[in-house]
């Protein structure tokens, strides 16, 4: 079975998702009846756990939604140092607390250099536009629905040189920043940005003050994917994109020092690696 065929083979519960030596311990059950997460995952993982349909599950605090072959879905935060505990009620009423260890990850530093210094420090009426429109974004990640295309294996968007990866210790212009929250691929101005998955257009605007033109596409279930500094924008909001569907073109807009592609993920208000979701298909 080739790669592709069997990742989506695991999202759609045809086989397990983990090898048995590779899951957290249960008392035995039926088949359908299993509980099946990985023993341990990274920082800025995307976890899937497979579970009996119509099971009730909680990580965080927060009702995960289940598809209807069972399969459940969260983010692992960069800064995660776990244990993750993951609550699981079956429909017979069986309940199993599951423990994930966490994978810790070296964050090495970039540097950035030339870039605008109002983007770094911006005066006050800049950074009240800023958190206007992080605003906007940050409601556009709350959504949820029962669509699954997170499930599928994701592509590249753009090809080229991986120039930024996610969670390295930013310096901007000599000054310290947070981790990088998605991942750098250097390419043409021009090249023709196209969607890694299908989605549903939940934001897109041609000039925020440090993203440029910015896309935000979900996923479904919390997953989301934006992509930023765009020179062009080919979808709206609401639109229902395809895989390999164009959204836009690599461009230099916000706050950028030349023409690449920012990918970012999310699970809801979770950071998580796209490198890491893009090798879950190989």
């Amino acid at each position: 079975m080739a790669v592709a065929a069997l990742f989506a083979a695991v999202c759609v519960g045809w086989i397990p998702l983990v090898a048995a030596q590779d899951a957290v311990p249960a008392t035995p059950v039926s088949q359908e009846d299993r509980i099946v997460f990985p023993a341990s995952v990274s920082q800025g993982a995307l976890v899937f756990g497979k579970v009996p349909p119509g099971s009730q599950v909680r990580y965080r605090d927060r009702a995960l939604r289940t598809t209807g072959y069972g399969t459940v879905v969260f983010g692992v935060g960069r800064d995660e140092t776990g244990p993750l505990k993951v609550d699981v009620t079956t429909p017979s009423g069986r309940s199993e607390s599951i423990r994930i260890a966490v994978t810790p990850r070296d964050w090495p530093v970039e540097r950035v250099d030339g870039v605008p210094p109002k983007t770094v420090n911006p005066p006050p009426e800049i950074a009240a536009r800023i958190q206007r429109e992080q605003a906007l974004v940050t409601a556009a990640r709350a959504r949820d629905d029962e669509r699954a295309d997170f499930a599928l294996p994701f592509q590249w968007p753009v090809q080229g040189r991986i120039s930024g990866r996610f969670g390295n210790a930013r310096v901007y212009n000599g000054q310290s920043g947070a981790g990088h929250s998605g991942m750098d691929i250097a390419a043409p101005n021009g090249t023709p940005v196209k969607a890694p998955a299908g989605g549903i257009v939940t934001f897109a605007s041609p000039d925020l003050y440090l993203t440029g033109g910015t896309v935000l596409l979900d996923h479904g279930h919390g997953v989301s994917s934006n992509f930023l500094h765009l020179s062009r924008i080919d979808v709206k909001v609401g639109d229902r994109v395809e895989p390999g569907q164009v959204i836009g073109a690599v461009g230099a807009t916000g706050r950028a020092t030349g023409p690449h592609l920012h990918w970012g993920m999310n699970w809801f208000d979770t950071r998580i690696d796209p490198l890491l979701v893009l090798e879950r298909g190989q």
